[in-house]
């Protein structure tokens, strides 16, 4: 690969809405192909199903909130369920950009929103700070270990909901399309890649990891990481895409 250029990059994620995102600007940039397919799909757990969890969402003072899924998902539920937050109800944010997004549903008061700056271990630094209340984590099926393992080690008045599941997509139309850059978001990305291609082969194919657990299913699956994010220098993935694209281009010439 390191004396072929790189032309197409496929992202397991959404197209952006609009027309601005670094990723366009890579493409234009470098003059690259960059599709967007997301390899997973969320699905709902639904009210009824929920129940069989016997959890009273009522009965917790704070919610954990660490995706803008787990936000959408959780007042999705209590609209089923036809239960409306008590304005003291604390929320606590893995970032700010969920914090903003939180408003979508409740008025936020700054003194009822925490947020960490990024990870859920810088979250939890902010929890420990509440010791008294009685969280409730709105969560997926793939979900990070993190959260339970700090609440059950500090003892924490805690609880997981199941409120909504990761889903492979159907990806069977992407089997004789090849690309030489491959970006993945999470480890159930790479579970739909083996679900969809049981057979598949790295061979010359460079393979982008966003996040330490990503990375961490991709070498578990007996893939190599040539491009990982985020990191000190490279906070985001397209910057780390940059960056490698820019060094690859410089070593052809």
């Amino acid at each position: 690969m390191k004396n072929a250029k790189i032309k197409s990059i496929l992202i397991s994620q959404p197209k952006p809405e609009g027309d601005k995102s670094p990723y366009f600007d890579l493409a234009k940039k470098y003059n690259l192909k960059v599709d967007f397919r997301p390899f997973i799909t969320v699905s709902p757990v639904h009210h009824k199903d929920f129940k069989t969890q016997k959890i009273n969402i009522l009965d917790f003072t704070a919610i954990i909130l660490n995706s803008r899924n787990s936000v959408d998902h959780f007042f999705r539920l209590c609209s089923e369920l036809k239960i409306e937050m008590p304005p003291e109800t604390k929320y606590f944010c893995v970032n700010d950009s969920i914090a903003n997004y939180l408003a979508k549903y409740i008025q936020v008061r700054k003194r009822k929103v925490f947020t960490g700056k990024a990870t859920e271990t810088e979250l939890l630094n902010v929890v420990k700070n509440h010791p008294t209340e009685k969280f409730l984590f709105p969560c997926s099926d793939w979900r990070k270990p993190e959260i339970e393992k700090f609440m059950k080690k500090y003892k924490f008045n805690f609880k997981e909901a199941l409120i909504y599941r990761i889903v492979s997509s159907d990806l069977s139309d992407l089997t004789h399309v090849n690309y030489d850059i491959i970006v993945f978001f999470s480890p159930a990305d790479i579970r739909s890649l083996f679900e969809n291609f049981p057979e598949f082969k790295q061979n010359v194919t460079l393979i982008a990891a966003f996040g330490a657990t990503t990375a961490k299913a991709t070498t578990e699956a007996k893939l190599k990481v040539n491009i990982s994010a985020p990191s000190p220098i490279y906070p985001s993935m397209s910057m780390a895409l940059d960056k490698y694209i820019d060094a690859h281009s410089k070593e052809k010439k």
